[in-house]
């Protein structure tokens, strides 16, 4: 095929999986039904047409195209403050459950495969040890999910990458050259990646944090957005750190800094570009894993009974979540004791089926698949290639039953557990609203006193719809402001800016201090970006 072929061949193909992404995105919002499931589903439906080409994923691809960028969205939507505050048991699901998964499926890979022994078992178990940022998110946020455990879930996927390839490099050691990895060069090496990725992370953010002062222009900046988790991870890896710690503290440190350095419409531009291409990625992600099993079961087709298979994907899968169940109990308890009685924190306890529901969540994707295809060919010592196969297919079954049946399982599970989300608006958020309006009225009566009577029926008529929004809150109610008419308009716009940027002021303040969070302060920083929008274009709704 000639070069111009082959890129022909590619758009059609790129084109198609965005068609296929686009349509079974719209089945699912009206199914109600999280898009992850149903794409990977529809990917996997569509793998057995015929004549449908044949898409390999190429683990490379995962890792240097599609997860910068994905890794780095989620760190930019987390709340450092809700990062902070559950930390503890953060760091032992991060660290200590993908130890404990490791060890488990090693053991009993060891004792209950025939075809794996305890050296494939802890590659096995570094491969699905780590639970999908990607997967974890999309759906924990769309169905609803208590806020406290879709921060607890985003923490623990944001981190355990690290260890997860950690372990996967150990892996890979014993069974390629033989190694015998200690505990004391693992803990070596698992802090050379961390305080490395985080350090880098740090320090790219710090930079363009500085450069950003001196842009402003919406295309610029959705173009240093772009290249900024891409630098991250790359200078990560080169320094033979963490690039995925890299590209999370970097995304969690300029998140918080973007109040500072974004321009009202610039920020709405490139968070509408970024929700965009983020919802892309994604879709491609999950079609990708869905379009797999062909490979999946070429490889493992004849070397296995089918029936052996089924019993050992289930079996293998039932282990899984089991391990994470066995851990995640009494560390939440652990957590719960260490956050309160030594380092002061005052979180009300978890409830009982709140650490089930967490538990129950340990959602793995496109990245333990991608691991699992990394894994040579041949493993050393002439190791024939079934056992690299079975690792491949009980790492995909892992990966359907986790993202499909605990996702399609999960609605109805909270909805059982009452852990549903509570409708209305969120207390932290209502407070945070009342603060602001005031701090914005408090603007408005001071201006009036400074201008006189000149202006006084423009600050009489927006103080009117700011006190009927306040009580509008107080109420429930929605409190839209609506359209004003005047001639003095330029007087009015200047008057709107000096409200708009108190309440701004005063929201920012709220977030430092930790009274809210940074996922309540992005959602009333939009309201302020669209009607700074909305007057600038001439409305001063």
């Amino acid at each position: 095929m000639e070069l111009g072929e082959s890129f022909h061949a590619v758009e059609i193909l790129i084109l198609l999986l965005l068609v296929l992404v686009a349509f079974f995105a719209v089945m699912a919002n009206r199914l109600k039904v999280p898009y992850p499931i149903v794409l990977v589903i529809a990917g996997l439906v569509i793998s057995f047409f015929p004549r449908m080409p044949r898409i390999p994923l190429d683990p490379n691809i995962v890792f240097v195209i599609f997860l910068p960028p994905l890794l780095y969205a989620s760190a930019w939507s987390a709340s450092l403050r809700e990062f902070k505050r559950n930390g503890v048991v953060i760091g032992l699901l991060a660290f200590g459950l993908v130890a404990f998964t490791v060890w488990g499926v090693a053991v009993f890979s060891d004792h209950f495969i025939t075809a794996l022994d305890w050296k494939a078992g802890f590659l096995l178990g570094a491969v699905v040890a780590t639970t999908d940022a990607i997967a974890a998110t999309s759906i924990a946020k769309s169905i609803g999910l208590p806020r406290r455990i879709v921060d607890i879930l985003e923490g623990e996927s944001l981190l355990n990458d690290a260890t997860g390839l950690l372990a996967l490099e150990m892996g890979l050691g014993i069974i390629l050259r033989g190694e015998s990895p200690t505990v004391a060069s693992g803990a070596l090496r698992l802090l050379t990646l961390v305080v490395g990725g985080v350090v880098i992370g740090l320090l790219i953010g710090i930079v363009v944090g500085w450069l950003e002062k001196f842009i402003d222009d919406g295309p610029i900046e959705l173009v240093v957005s772009l290249v900024v988790p891409y630098a991250a991870y790359i200078a990560g890896e080169r320094a033979h750190a963490s690039g995925v710690l890299a590209v999370v503290v970097c995304g969690l440190y300029l998140s918080r800094q973007s109040v500072n350095f974004f321009s009202p419409s610039v920020r709405l531009q490139v968070n509408g570009a970024w929700e965009a291409l983020t919802f892309m990625l994604n879709g491609l992600v999950f079609v990708l894993i869905g379009l797999q099993l062909p490979y999946v079961l070429g490889g493992i087709r004849g070397k296995f009974g089918t029936g052996t298979l089924i019993f050992y994907g289930a079996v293998f899968t039932f282990v899984l979540i089991l391990l994470r169940m066995m851990w995640v109990f009494p560390a939440v308890k652990i957590a719960e004791f260490l956050s309160n009685k030594c380092m002061g924190h005052k979180e009300e306890p978890l409830k009982k089926t709140e650490v089930f529901v967490v538990g129950w969540t340990g959602m793995r994707g496109v990245l333990a698949l991608a691991a699992a295809i990394s894994v040579p060919e041949v493993l050393g010592n002439g190791r024939p290639p079934e056992t690299r196969n079975l690792i491949v297919f009980l790492a995909f079954c892992v990966i359907l039953v986790t993202l499909v049946l605990q996702g399609l399982t999960l609605p109805a599970l909270i909805r059982r557990l009452g852990l549903a989300g509570s409708p209305g608006m969120d207390p932290e958020e209502k407070e945070a609203r009342k603060i602001v309006l005031s701090a914005a009225i408090h603007q408005l009566e001071e201006g009036r006193k400074i201008e006189g009577k000149g202006a006084e029926h423009l600050y009489d008529d927006i103080l009117h719809r700011y006190r009927h929004k306040l009580a509008a809150i107080g109420g429930g109610g929605d409190g839209e402001l609506e359209a004003v008419d005047t001639e003095a308009i330029f007087r009015l716009r200047r008057i709107m800016d000096q409200a708009l940027q108190a309440e701004r002021r005063t929201l920012i303040g709220l977030r430092d201090k930790g009274r809210i969070g940074d996922d309540v302060l992005r959602t009333m920083e939009r309201e302020l970006d669209l009607a700074y929008s909305r007057y600038e274009g001439g409305s001063v709704a």
